[in-house]
């Protein structure tokens, strides 16, 4: 294996890791901005009101993006099978 494979192959790797993770954490960050203007403009402070509507959202996301995340991961595993025989020999 060449040295421009193996950073080929990082690069991929965290290029698939960060499209995957996105979604998940974009829709956490959004919810918790959202709750936290609620929470600061209703001066209620309770720790169990971010988290839940958090731990929803982020369910509701892998719902709707799990497909897609598992098409991701899968063509990427293919790849990397795939690639086998050309980083042997």
């Amino acid at each position: 294996m060449t040295p421009g494979t193996v950073m080929d192959l990082a690069h991929q790797t965290l290029f698939v890791t960060a499209l995957i993770a996105a979604p998940l954490l974009l829709v956490s960050l959004v919810a918790g901005l959202v709750i936290g203007m609620l929470q600061a403009a209703t001066q209620i402070h309770e720790a169990t009101l971010s988290f839940i509507p958090k731990l929803l959202c982020v369910v509701e996301t892998l719902f709707v993006a799990g497909p897609w995340m598992l098409k991701i991961l899968i063509a990427f595993t293919r790849g990397l099978y795939a690639g086998i025989p050309a980083a042997v020999g």
